[in-house]
């Protein structure tokens, strides 16, 4: 492949990672209103994306080199996520978020190697997760309340 072959393909990475983020920090922003919303979630789709093909560019040759990159990516995101969880006095708070944004690395990283499918499959997941599952959370954050009604 040549050059224009090549800008295209990586531009194309990036769009793609850059979209599915979208809809997970829509969802974020719009349904939990609090932490890493609409503006972080595709950024750092992107992010892990344009780490991921800087690595592959930068040690074309040098499989070692890549994996460490990709190791360093999900290392950091890990701190990145535990402070996205907030301990209160008797609860804990922000796994979602934690686990949300470490799936949306793992969107970016799959449009980084190509990956488009499985890019598009993490992200619609995480929406079901996020969005679909939230009642099944909230009933039994309820029946966890009130003993007598649900119990």
């Amino acid at each position: 492949m040549g050059g224009w072959e090549d800008l295209a393909r990586t531009l194309l990475q990036l769009v793609v990672a850059f979209a599915l983020g979208i809809p997970i920090g829509w969802v974020r922003e719009r349904h939990h209103g609090v932490g890493p919303g609409l503006r972080t979630y595709p950024l750092l789709s992107l992010g892990a994306c344009g780490f991921l093909v800087v690595g592959q560019s930068a040690f074309t040759d040098d499989p070692n080199a890549q994996a460490r990159v990709f190791q360093g990516l999900v290392s950091g995101i890990g701190f990145l996520g535990a402070g996205a969880i907030i301990k209160g006095r008797a609860e804990v708070h922000g796994h979602a978020a934690a686990v949300s944004l470490w799936v949306t690395v793992c969107v970016g990283a799959a449009a980084a190697y190509g990956l488009y499918l499985l890019a598009a499959f993490l992200s619609a997941t995480t929406l079901v997760a996020l969005r679909l599952l939230r009642p099944f959370k909230l009933l039994g954050e309820e029946a966890e309340q009130d003993p007598g009604e649900f119990g």
